[in-house]
């Protein structure tokens, strides 16, 4: 019998605590104990593909199979969330750049220097929003400027870099923003029924945008390969803290402290707080949002 077919292809009570862990421990993902029958369907096709025949034997593969890595890949697809778009909550943006901005701009003004990490960017369209927002703030003309953008997806990376976006990513964007930070290219004009690599309706991000933006695939409980963003003013990590278990929520945070600069600040979705998770940070009103500032 094809994996998928059948009673006995339902992911059991037993197997399905074991994927929780698996992915509690190596992504600090928190599954909802209602997504059983859901990761089950997700997963049998995933045992179709490698001829595996029960979840089991799918599990031993995630753990010491030498293709495991390239295993992993699939399954941050399988279960992360990707939804995203530029200028989303533009509350907060306009907090971001019209008193955060300044504020950052006096803070640093001795060394020039504006570095800003979107941890958790999908498909590049936040740390893209992040860098029009500092373009346009003209605080920084000569300042050094990087936005790094983090993602678990691989595959959202590579989209990210590639800078092309379609009509969902621009249903919060100003006519004007479309018109100052997007070009359309020879061979790339809107040509409906096409997808984006042969010519679909869509915009290039402008270079002199793009080469503000650094990408990066990373797992944000990596504290070794997070260390190599360096020292950072901001971090935007909005609508990520909300997948991840209590431990991996702790985890991530410490590590935001360590990683940003005295005085520097976290941006969180507006439906996260710090509250339970760490009590290192000041809160800083703003005023239209509550963010969150390392001491110093």
């Amino acid at each position: 019998m094809a994996p998928g077919r059948g009673s006995e292809w339902e992911l059991k009570a037993e197997e399905f605590r074991v994927l929780r862990e698996l992915l509690a421990s190596k992504l600090g993902l928190a599954l909802n104990v209602d997504a059983r029958v859901s990761a089950g369907r997700k997963l049998r096709d995933r045992l179709h593909v490698l001829h595996l025949q029960t979840f089991a034997e799918y599990f031993h593969y995630l753990r010491y199979h030498p293709s495991a890595a390239a295993e992993w890949e699939e399954v941050v697809e399988l279960f992360t969330t990707h939804e995203t778009y530029f200028f989303r909550e533009d509350y907060q943006l306009r907090s971001f750049e019209e008193e955060l901005l300044p504020r950052l701009a006096a803070q640093g003004k001795s060394r020039r220097r504006l570095s800003l990490w979107s941890a958790g960017c999908s498909t590049g369209e936040e740390p893209y929003t992040v860098a029009m927002l500092v373009e346009r703030s003209g605080l920084f003309g000569d300042w050094e400027v990087r936005v790094f953008g983090s993602d678990l997806s691989k595959r959202c990376i590579a989209t990210a870099r590639r800078g092309f976006y379609g009509p969902s990513s621009f249903r919060a964007t100003p006519e004007l923003v479309k018109r100052t930070y997007f070009e359309t290219r020879a061979g790339f004009e809107a040509r409906p029924g096409l997808d984006a690599r042969g010519g679909a309706t869509g915009a290039f991000v402008v270079e002199r945008i793009r080469n503000m933006v650094h990408f990066g695939q990373m797992n944000l409980l990596d504290d070794e390969r997070a260390r190599t963003v360096g020292r950072v003013d901001v971090i935007f990590c909005r609508n990520v803290l909300i997948y991840l278990d209590a431990h991996a929520r702790r985890r991530v945070i410490e590590m935001f402290l360590e990683r940003l600069t005295p005085g520097g600040v976290l941006l969180l979705g507006h439906s996260e707080s710090l509250l339970n998770v760490s009590t290192a940070f000041e809160l800083l009103h703003l005023k239209e949002d509550l963010v969150y500032r390392k001491p110093g």
